[in-house]
């Protein structure tokens, strides 16, 4: 237990200075204030654009349209940053040699893994946090008294697609020596989950439904029990990748 500490200390050490810290809490806190600001202004932006003589009946911009762009941004923006930002988490290790004065002093190979993988879902969960926060404070402020039904469920089965990333990026990073290689394998494992979703029977199993059907949920278009089967096999995933990248790391030559 001291080792892994230890080293969580040395990686979070290591996630201030690389700027990880700064550029997740940066990116994070933009996109909690674009979230509400852009729904709230976007009806006016349209209206401004439009060619004189010509009229068109908007609907007034409610917290739904909010709560539609975070699950628009983050998925799409917040997602990508996280997994540049952790692409390097392995590969760097392996390029400098840091890592082999350590391991013959005693370190276990297994905390290397659970110590990095740790300080990731750390980072992201702070940064998701902030940015949920930033966007709730925001909506709560246009929109008083206009609330969301499972807003919550819906958040935290985003942030658990996130983990899958993280544990994803671990697997690759210990299969592969470079960043590239990591961030091939990881965009190949989300390819990978949106051809299953073309099939009909496979999509009530789909992890990916925890980050793509949001908004069916608080359209009330889904239930949470709807979400039951994906959020087990996306936790069974993440065990087994995390598993998966202990055994390999410690069959891998330095």
């Amino acid at each position: 237990m001291k080792s892994y500490l230890a080293f969580t200390k040395k990686e979070f050490c290591e996630t201030v200075r690389t700027y990880k810290l700064l550029i997740m809490g940066a990116v994070f806190l933009l996109l909690g204030m674009m979230n509400p600001i852009t729904a709230k202004i976007t009806p006016q932006l349209l209206k401004s654009f439009m060619p004189a003589g010509i009229e068109i009946t908007i609907a007034e911009p409610t917290a739904m349209d909010s709560w539609a762009q975070f699950f628009k941004n983050v998925p799409q923006m917040g997602l990508i940053i996280l997994v540049i930002i952790f692409s390097g988490i392995m590969a760097n290790e392996f390029s400098r040699g840091t890592l082999i004065n350590m391991l013959t002093k005693g370190l276990s190979r297994s905390v290397v893994i659970l110590s990095k993988f740790t300080m990731a879902v750390l980072l992201w969960t702070a940064s998701y946090a902030l940015c949920f926060g930033v966007t709730y404070v925001y909506t709560a402020y246009f929109w008083k008294g206009d609330g969301v039904s499972n807003i919550l469920f819906s958040v935290f089965c985003l942030w658990l697609f996130g983990i899958l990333l993280l544990a994803t990026i671990m697997l690759g990073g210990v299969i592969f020596n470079s960043s590239y290689g990591c961030l091939l394998f990881t965009g190949g494992f989300v390819v990978a989950l949106l051809l299953i979703n073309i099939v009909p029977r496979l999509q009530k199993y789909n992890p990916i439904t925890l980050a793509s059907s949001n908004m069916a949920l608080l359209a009330n278009e889904m239930s949470v029990a709807d979400f039951t089967l994906p959020i087990v096999i996306c936790c069974l995933a993440v065990i087994g990748f995390v598993i998966s990248a202990i055994a390999l790391f410690n069959k891998k030559q330095l």
